[in-house]
């Protein structure tokens, strides 16, 4: 009965969407707005408590959120983790672990709505707006950040244009927001007309609409030197966005990799990261 429910629940929420629609147009817009925009996890688990206790901490306020800020302090540059949806800062603890041994200081935070953060949404502007404080705040030689992440460490130079910061680092990113809804249609069963008000609302809110708002489009502007790994096979970012990102960013060194997933958790790529800031 509880999978059933699971299968038929998207549908249910859809169809609701869809009645308000016909007599509340904004209301329901903003609904699915913020449906798109919530997370249904991310928050730290038990097991991933002692790692982030174990750094140095502080609580920035960003646009009314409080964000968990962590800190491996050490005498090297700086590297700045971005991590991705239904995530957190714990993500990154293999990779923060062997760049700590070599001497890098290592900056992460947990998102709005993910973590020990507060707020209950997230999306890319709004990421970029915390990035940005962070960059203010721990001036990074490098910005790496996975998924979602990915997606917001290109929006954010393409915002907030930052050429102190010296590398970037870009992992399984999503590409095409219009990619993304065009899923969240379907799940969702939602119209062909209710999406275009969507679109519009979303353009109304962020001054892009789904077809404009475009991490390929967006990386084209990217003058840093930038390392771009994702896998042929990922079944979250789709492979082909990957290499819209290569063809638009001139200075990017970019790996495909095979059966690594999504999430890319494997030696070789820690290498590879590795590898690349220290050059």
């Amino acid at each position: 009965m509880r999978e059933k429910l699971k299968k038929y629940l998207p549908i249910i929420i859809g169809k609701r969407l869809l009645l308000i629609f016909f007599f509340n147009k904004q209301k329901a817009l903003h609904k699915a707005y913020l449906l798109f925009c919530t997370p249904q996890k991310g928050k730290i688990l038990p097991d991933q408590e002692y790692f982030l206790e174990e750094a140095e901490d502080e609580i920035i306020s960003v646009n009314g959120n409080y964000i968990q800020t962590y800190r491996w302090s050490n005498m090297g540059e700086t590297i700045l983790m971005v991590h991705g949806w239904d995530s957190n800062s714990h993500r990154w603890k293999t990779l923060i672990e062997k760049l700590h041994q070599q001497n890098y200081n290592i900056i992460a935070f947990d998102a709005p709505a993910h973590g020990n953060s507060s707020g209950k949404i997230l999306n890319v502007p709004l990421y970029a707006e915390c990035l940005q404080k962070i960059v203010e705040l721990y001036r990074p030689n490098y910005v790496m950040g996975h998924s979602v992440g990915g997606m917001t460490t290109i929006f954010h130079q393409f915002t907030y244009p930052n050429h102190e910061i010296e590398k970037l680092i870009v992992l399984a990113a999503p590409t095409e927001l219009s990619v993304i809804m065009k899923g969240y249609q379907k799940t969702l069963g939602l119209s062909d007309k209710f999406m275009e008000a969507l679109s519009q609302y979303f353009k109304n809110k962020f001054g892009y609409n789904f077809e404009e708002f475009s991490i390929a489009e967006f990386a084209k502007n990217l003058t840093h030197p930038g390392l771009l790994i994702h896998d042929k096979h990922d079944d979250v970012a789709p492979y082909s966005g990957a290499e819209k990102i290569h063809k638009s960013w001139t200075n990017v060194k970019f790996i495909t990799t095979e059966d690594f997933g999504h999430s890319l958790f494997f030696d070789e790529v820690d290498d590879m990261i590795i590898d690349f800031v220290a050059k």
